[in-house]
């Protein structure tokens, strides 16, 4: 059921109101904004509505397909959660204090067709199986791990999870394009499972568009989870190297390695071509050729008028990139003086070594112990909530500045803009 709550020009013809309710579209019930969404790009269809007083009405919708009704519908709060219990869940590896949201186990196809999450399909029936067929919801960004059912229903926690595979096959036939990921438990689903993963989901191309291969993130906060061990740079060498070979065998990208497997293995990152349309760069694939690339494109010869000395913050992984990057200004701008400022993520362990991942303390600690060393420090936008200037521990932008007073703080928000905040701010 469907509130209307703002409506156009159209929807005013067909005589829709604010306040009324639609129960269903060609007699399918209206769930969500997605249902909408679909017919609303249709030329004709049938909607049961039901006004404040509950009387039901069918209303016959005849109109061009590029013209909208232009409802704005009550936003539905409600979103389907995890039924797994995964070996690897960081969200079970949080600790106490943080944003309210970040402890919600979200496992939504609609957030995955609307915003790329990650989904396991291991909470949707046969029925949501077929909505989501009939409402076309392509591309799906889905949780795959392993093709291996029994190892697939170990590592999630869910003895239904085994039937992942018919459910490829059946969203696939339909032509629904779908993104893998497999997070890798070290010695589970690496190596020789990798590779049968690889290739069962390859028969699926190219419906199933590609397959990230990303490594497991351990906090120190996994005391009575399972036990599970980092891996080495050999390991990550041998990841690598699988993926080449596989790729090489298809002919396509399409397994894509996880940025930390290079930086971690000291082996070269794959230039921006490898990547396509960087369809997984928000799970950490191409992310950092892709900023290399933006960083350099901007960079310019400039005089500054007095030295300038600029922190930049960046987690502990991705400090040689931004430290190499800071050098490479320095020498093109006289008299700028920019370094990169690892930070230990103290908050999660020192295993968790992303940027995103860094906490507002964390950060504030590590810029008090260098005060003296600069003038003005840069943050990376994906430390902080998307829209709003709050860190993973509700610490604010506001709360930093005010620890670092007389410190200019500035948000790096676009690859572009890196080598212009350096200079000017």
């Amino acid at each position: 059921m469907l509130e209307i709550i703002a409506r156009g020009k159209l929807a005013k013809r067909f005589k829709l109101n604010m306040g009324d309710k639609i129960l269903a579209f060609d007699g399918y019930p209206a769930e969500d904004e997605l249902d909408y969404i679909y017919y609303d790009s249709k030329s004709s269809f049938k909607m049961l509505v039901a006004d404040k007083g509950g009387t039901k009405r069918e209303v016959e919708i005849t109109k061009p397909e590029d013209e909208s009704l232009g409802l704005v519908l009550k936003k539905n709060e409600k979103i389907r959660t995890c039924h797994n219990k995964c070996m690897f869940c960081f969200v079970d590896q949080m600790g106490k204090g943080m944003r309210e949201s970040l402890y919600v186990k979200d496992d939504d196809y609609v957030l995955s067709f609307m915003c790329g999450n990650f989904v396991t399909l291991t909470n949707v029936s046969d029925e949501e199986l077929e909505r989501i067929i009939r409402l076309h919801l392509s591309p799906l960004y889905i949780s795959v791990h392993t093709m291996d059912g029994d190892l697939r229903c170990k590592i999630m926690g869910n003895r239904f999870a085994g039937k992942i595979g018919e459910q490829l096959k059946k969203l696939t036939d339909a032509g629904i394009i779908i993104h893998c990921q497999a997070v890798i438990v070290t010695g589970l689903n690496d190596g020789e499972n990798l590779e049968y993963t690889a290739r069962q989901l390859f028969q699926m191309y190219p419906y199933i568009n590609d397959l990230a291969v990303v490594p497991t993130g351990l906090t120190k906060f996994r005391a009575g989870l399972a036990e599970i061990r980092d891996f080495t740079a050999e390991e990550g060498k041998a990841i690598i190297e699988l993926c080449d070979r596989l790729n090489g065998e298809f002919g396509v990208n399409f397994l894509l390695p996880a940025d930390e497997y290079f930086i971690r293995s000291g082996e070269n990152l794959k230039p921006v071509d490898f990547y396509g349309d960087f369809s997984q760069i928000e799970n950490g694939i191409g992310m950092t050729s892709k900023f290399i690339a933006e960083v350099k494109e901007s960079f310019y010869k400039a005089t500054l008028k007095k030295q300038r000395r600029v922190a930049v913050i960046t987690g502990v992984s991705a400090h040689k990139t931004i430290q190499s990057l800071c050098g490479e200004a320095n020498a093109l701008a006289e008299n700028l003086k920019s370094f990169a400022l690892p930070v230990e993520n103290n908050f999660f362990g020192k295993t968790v070594t992303c940027t995103g991942l860094l906490t507002g303390v964390d950060i504030a600690s590590a810029l008090e112990k260098v005060y003296n060393e600069f003038d003005c420090a840069i943050i990376p936008s994906n430390t902080m909530k998307e829209f709003e200037d709050v860190f993973l521990d509700n610490m604010t932008l506001k709360e930093l500045k005010a620890r670092l007073k007389g410190k200019k703080i500035i948000v790096n928000r676009k690859a572009e803009t890196f080598f212009e905040n350096l200079i000017k701010g």
